[in-house]
């Protein structure tokens, strides 16, 4: 098997020592050569600012290709697109279009008046600048708010239809998983890459509760697993060989890259890659 196309997504600093943190995330995994890096909006647009400064100084200090999360809550139409603006004119040329979660205190996605309804809307619009090229997220298991499992295959073909150019998925936990759902997306007419997003186990309590609210399905092998390593003390040996092997059954099915969502802590996600076969490439270039 030959080693993987890699890509990272990031959080935006909201202190000091989150700004080293990411900062020596960029160090550890810069070095693997990834495809792009992306850096996220907090929840309800919450580091939309910041958002903007970490996209821009990883630009123009790392060397890496960046893409910004751009998402369609608490912001008008024209708040949005200039924001997208200011990212071209630094140098930024990819965007992962998304909806957005509900902003804190509220239960569901409303647009505010005079923003974009979803993310379609928005992906159309970043298209017709001509500016981007556009990822999407999606969802092998149902997202919480999809009508059906269908419904979500239908919704995806809509946002490529729109202008993007590729989709990530929603962090799963079985190659099954994601085969079933690429094969559904296939019959549907979809012929855009799929990027399996991967999430590696930093804390097994805090995962289990972050795919419940994703509607992500947790194998009951899984659960077992990690009580019996949680009470011998391996998890981390436990979270390297799950994630390893999981990644090594994607690539042997066709999987076209993986993206790993790295929560700015780069250790087990470059374990993970070195065990794939992934291995330094670049020397990061230095802060300006």
């Amino acid at each position: 098997m030959n080693a993987p196309t890699v890509s990272f997504e990031f959080f935006p600093p909201q202190n000091l020592e989150a700004s080293f943190r990411l900062w020596d995330t960029v160090q550890t995994l810069a070095p693997l050569d990834p495809s792009f890096v992306s850096v996220t909006y907090g929840a309800g647009g919450t580091t939309r600012d910041l958002t903007r400064d970490a996209v821009a100084t990883l630009h123009k200090s790392s060397g890496l290709n960046v893409a910004a999360h751009l998402t369609c809550v608490n912001a008008t139409r024209e708040e949005t697109l200039a924001i997208a603006r200011d990212f071209a004119e630094a140098g930024v040329r990819e965007i992962v279009a998304l909806r957005g979660d509900a902003p804190k205190g509220q239960d569901r996605f409303t647009a505010m008046a005079g923003g974009f309804a979803n993310s379609l809307e928005l992906i159309e619009a970043l298209a017709a600048t001509g500016d981007f090229k556009i990822r999407v997220g999606a969802y092998p298991d149902r997202h919480p708010e999809a009508a059906s499992a269908r419904a979500d295959i239908d919704w995806l073909k809509a946002k490529l239809d729109a202008g993007a150019s590729e989709a990530i998925t929603q962090f799963f936990f079985e190659a099954d998983t994601f085969f079933r759902f690429r094969d559904d997306c296939a019959a549907a007419g979809i012929t855009a890459p799929i990027i399996p997003g991967i999430l590696p186990i930093e804390s097994w309590k805090g995962t289990r509760n972050f795919a419940k609210r994703c509607g992500t399905k947790v194998p009951a092998w899984m659960e077992d697993a990690f009580d019996k390593a949680e009470r011998d003390g391996r998890s981390d040996l436990l979270a390297t060989a799950i994630c390893t092997e999981l990644c090594s059954e994607l690539m042997d099915g066709g999987a076209p890259a993986l993206h790993f969502y790295t929560l700015n802590r780069p250790e087990l996600t470059r374990d993970v890659c070195h065990a794939l076969g992934v291995t330094p490439k670049l020397e990061l270039q230095n802060v300006a």
